[in-house]
C-alpha cells in the first residue's frame, strides 16, 4: 500500500520554490524525485526495523513502506535545475522557476 508522504512546507520567492519534508529513515538511494510541468512527485521506500532474535514488538507507530506525494507547484520550474539535499532526516529541495514563466518586465518608454 501507499501512504500518503509527511507534510512539506513550502517557501517561494521570484525565482525558486523550496519544499521541504521529513523523511527520516528513508535511505538518500531510496528517494526519487520527479517533475513533470508544475507538480513535484516524491516517492520515498523506508525499510522495515528488523527484529533481533528474541525481540518482539511493543508498539510499532512508524510506518514503513513506500510513500509518495505530489506537489502543486506554484509556477512551472526548470526541471534540469531542480537540486536535493537530505541532512538530519530533511529533505531539502531547491526547483528553479523556469525562464519561460518568469514575469518579464516591460519598459514604458516617454512619448
Amino acid at each position: 500500500a501507499v501512504h500518503e508522504f509527511p507534510a512539506v512546507n513550502i517557501w517561494t520567492s521570484d525565482d525558486s520554490v523550496l519544499v521541504a519534508t521529513e523523511v527520516a529513515g528513508c535511505d538518500a538511494n531510496d528517494i526519487d524525485l520527479s517533475v513533470h510541468g508544475d507538480t513535484l512527485t516524491i516517492l520515498c521506500k523506508r525499510k522495515p526495523e528488523e527484529l533481533k532474535e528474541g525481540e518482539n514488538w511493543r508498539r510499532r507507530e512508524r510506518i514503513c513502506g513506500e510513500f509518495s506525494k505530489n506537489v502543486q507547484l506554484p509556477f512551472r520550474v526548470d526541471a534540469e535545475k531542480v537540486s536535493a539535499d537530505y541532512k538530519r532526516g530533511v529533505l531539502s529541495i531547491t526547483l528553479p522557476r523556469a525562464e519561460a514563466d518568469k514575469p518579464k518586465k516591460i519598459s514604458v518608454k516617454p512619448a
